[in-house]
């Protein structure tokens, strides 16, 4: 079957949701074919996960040279033919080149609704403590597409989570965490199908 997504990863650690999303691939359960993993982290288990499974991986540090890690970036996913970019856990702000490059294909999955609960600063366990200090009934997985703010692009695809009585921050941020990946390669089948078409 010929690939309908040529799929590139960016992630700073674990990366939770591109080992679902590549595990799929290789069971042939998701037409995609993941062409490249990038972490900005050297120690990230993402790495060396993903070079066991076949897919080519690169180190690219952001902090001394970002504009030239911004470059890089860009050309890498290039050079690899991807066409979509996924972000799992990757907690680096991506620069003008790549946002250019990439315009509407970049998806990033954010652990709380928005807009309320994202921006600068909004991630992991924050979020979580937001919402419940919020008093909010409901939290929300959101995939979005990323531009040039934080949590701001196009919404794809919610997911709503149902707060329970006496819920705290570490038992919200199991749930979700547990339903993330799943819920990315629902989201990814739909694009495929083209149930979700991408602006």
């Amino acid at each position: 079957m010929k690939s309908l997504l040529k799929l590139g990863f960016l992630g700073s650690g674990n990366g939770s949701s591109a080992r679902a999303i590549i595990g799929a691939i290789r069971s042939g359960d998701l037409a995609a074919d993941a062409r490249l993993v990038v972490s900005n982290r050297r120690e990230a288990p993402l790495l060396d996960w993903a070079a066991s499974q076949g897919v080519a991986t690169v180190l690219i540090q952001t902090v001394a040279d970002p504009d030239g890690a911004d470059a890089r970036l860009a050309d890498a996913m290039r050079s690899h033919g991807v066409e979509l970019i996924v972000m799992s856990g990757y907690l680096r702000r991506l620069g003008p080149r790549t946002l250019g490059r990439f315009a509407g294909r970049i998806l990033n999955i954010h652990p709380g609704p928005l807009p309320e609960f994202g921006g600068q600063g909004m991630y992991g366990r924050r979020v979580h403590e937001a919402v419940l200090a919020a008093g909010a009934a409901q939290s929300a997985i959101v995939i979005h597409l990323v531009d040039e703010e934080y949590d701001h692009g196009a919404e794809i695809a919610r997911r709503i989570v149902d707060i329970a009585p006496g819920e705290t921050p570490d038992t919200l941020e199991a749930t979700i965490k547990a339903w993330e990946p799943g819920f990315f390669l629902e989201t990814l089948h739909g694009i495929v199908r083209g149930d979700i078409r991408l602006p």
